[in-house]
């Protein structure tokens, strides 16, 4: 791992089922991501994926790269545009830098962007920790 290195794009489809159970399963219970009728009452074309499950999505992302003794220290992200149902988030990273810790590990900063078809849904950072 080395400043610089990308992580290959993950496409992720955004399906009204990963929309509705990611936000029960973070015990989000806005209407605006469950019920489309309400949504639309309140401006929105559809649905739209909540913060939590982006943030769990970005999360992923990073630990499917860097395997399972990684350790996500630190996820600072920043919404966009919405995922709504029908469309495919993809989501790319670049370690910015890396720091060897004096215990045998390494943490890297990685910036993260998620687009989709409307434009970047999520941009940010996340501190990972890794064995060397």
């Amino acid at each position: 791992m080395r400043a610089g290195d990308t992580l290959p794009p993950l496409e992720i489809p955004v399906t009204r089922t990963l929309v509705v159970a990611g936000a029960v399963a973070s015990r989000d219970y806005q209407d605006v991501h469950h019920d489309a009728e309400a949504a639309r009452a309140k401006g929105s074309p559809d649905v739209f994926m909540n913060i939590l499950t982006t943030n769990g999505l970005v999360g992923r992302y990073v630990t499917d790269h860097f395997g399972p003794q990684a350790v996500l220290r630190k996820v600072a992200i920043r919404l966009g545009a919405p995922n709504y149902p029908g469309d495919t988030m993809v989501l790319t990273g670049t370690v910015a830098e890396v720091t060897d810790g004096p215990d045998g590990t390494a943490t890297a900063l990685v910036r993260i962007a998620g687009a989709n078809g409307l434009g970047h849904h999520v941009t940010g950072t996340v501190t990972v920790e890794v064995p060397r």
